[in-house]
């Protein structure tokens, strides 16, 4: 089965396209395809445990309730260690889905096999 990498570069400043870029993680993950989401920028703290909270638009799901859907079909996060260092974001404060990497990581997940990416 294909993999499904998805690359996050916004944070809580641009909700919608957070909340879109969860439905598409999300939508990966519970179809059963191994699912990453690669955090950077401000985005890495989305992986902050109890950060993310609220609703980005009216008849979007609460972004808490996705990243909970997430984690229970198995989708992990990087986040990118040059942003969390930049962020002054504290490692042990994350996630248990995620971890701080980088890119040499991704490309190790990613390996040899045939993987679905997108962009946000």
């Amino acid at each position: 089965m294909t993999k499904a990498a998805i690359t996050l570069t916004t944070g809580l400043e641009d909700a919608e396209k957070v909340t879109v870029a969860f439905l598409v993680a999300v939508g990966a993950a519970e179809s059963g395809r191994d699912t990453l989401m690669f955090l950077t920028k401000e985005s890495v703290r989305l992986a902050v445990t109890g950060f993310t909270k609220g609703t980005a638009c009216e008849g979007c799901p609460p972004l808490p309730d996705l990243m909970d859907r997430f984690a229970h079909a198995g989708g992990h996060y990087i986040a990118c260690g040059i942003c969390v260092k930049a962020k002054g974001v504290d490692p042990d404060s994350l996630v248990d889905n995620a971890e701080v990497a980088g890119t040499v990581q991704l490309w190790e997940w990613i390996g040899d096999d045939c993987t679905a990416t997108f962009s946000f």
